[in-house]
């Protein structure tokens, strides 16, 4: 067995900091001959951790085809002094591949007090508006502009293993070390992607409003800084963002719309003036004018400048028909000056976007 301690490069996209406590985190990654852990080897496993405030990435390499119990010793008794264990698709490869093989050589040593953080599974939903072509890792840290110097995949190092173990020679070594070296960086510089989840959490305020073209702009500051510009939306309502600022364009529609009583029953409908009436009130009009209410023609009408809320209901709002999921608020000082319900409104619709 080989360990190998060398220090992360410096790099703008380094960010764990940002995310978590630097005493917390362990990040790791492993090389096999296969997918079945029952009839292949695990020959390398990396990992990248805080020591005296620097990322120091270690490896285990098994480079005699023989040490993969001490590996896993090595590996295993290191991360127990974590709390936050990061991956890419760990949870659905490493991790149980990593079991297997410690219930294979029935190794007491287990995953169960770390938290297991995907960073796949996290941006997976966030694949169309990054405008991902796949979700590999090395597609990931493209649309970062990282580009590698190792030119392998997995698949072909396995080939090279198989030599190295045949006949050792340095080159061999380090090409096998360089590919999982920077597979751990990559995730690395991969975890400032947490910041387009936590704009879709709501980690921003309104800085500002205006209107333009008939939109309505609101101004984001972002609590954490997003690396590449995006530019996504539905329904005509759009977000723009970078670094720490985003726009959300929002149409202004000028209509008349309705807005639905709940308790329909309690009311009366009004055909020739096409609205409701608590049925406190119907008593003085005649019975000829009026009707029970359903739930399609319990409204009244409002003429005025609307945004959409898609279908939410951060304020009861206006539809055009009852059935309708998108809803409505009228554009009226009782919103526009209540920051609460500005801020609660541009979360909920940025939620809606992914």
């Amino acid at each position: 067995m080989i360990i190998i301690k060398n220090k992360a490069r410096d790099n703008k996209y380094i960010q764990l900091e940002k995310y978590f406590n630097k005493k917390d985190v362990v990040l790791f990654d492993i090389e096999t001959t296969g997918f079945a852990a029952g009839s292949t080897t695990l020959y390398l496993i990396g990992c990248a951790c805080y020591k005296d405030d620097k990322l120091i990435i270690n490896q285990w390499f098994n480079d005699d085809g023989n040490s993969e119990v001490e590996i896993l010793k090595q590996f295993m008794s290191f991360i127990s002094d974590y709390k936050i264990l990061i991956h890419y698709n760990g949870d659905g490869f490493d991790i149980p591949y990593i079991n297997k093989k410690l219930e294979e050589h029935k190794l007491s040593y287990s995953f169960d007090k770390l938290d297991s953080l995907d960073l796949y599974k996290l941006i997976r939903p966030y694949k169309d508006i990054l405008h991902l072509d796949n979700l590999k890792q090395k597609s990931v840290e493209n649309f970062l502009d990282i580009h590698r110097l190792d030119k392998y995949s997995g698949g072909d190092l396995i080939k090279i293993y198989k030599e190295y173990l045949d006949k050792p020679d340095e080159k061999k070594e380090q090409l096998l070390l360089q590919h999982n070296y920077e597979d751990i960086e990559g995730l690395i510089y991969n975890c400032c992607l947490m910041s387009y989840i936590k704009l879709t959490e709501g980690c921003f305020k309104v800085s500002s409003m205006s209107v333009r073209k008939n939109k309505l702009l609101f101004s984001l500051s972002l609590d954490y800084e997003i690396p590449k510009r995006i530019s996504f939306g539905k329904n005509k309502i759009t977000l723009t963002g970078y670094q720490n600022e985003a726009t959300l364009n929002v149409p202004i529609v000028e209509e008349t719309l309705k807005f639905f009583f709940p308790d329909y029953k309690e009311y009366y409908y009004l055909p020739v003036e096409d609205r409701a009436i608590h049925k406190s009130l119907a008593t003085y009009v005649d019975k000829e004018y009026r009707q029970r209410a359903t739930k399609n023609n319990c409204y009244v009408k409002q003429k005025g400048y609307f945004i959409s809320q898609l279908d939410g209901d951060i304020i009861t709002g206006y539809k055009k028909e009852y059935d309708d999921k998108e809803s409505y608020i009228e554009l009226v000082d009782s919103f526009l000056q209540d920051m609460d319900k500005i801020n609660e409104y541009t979360k909920y619709i940025i939620s809606r976007l992914i």
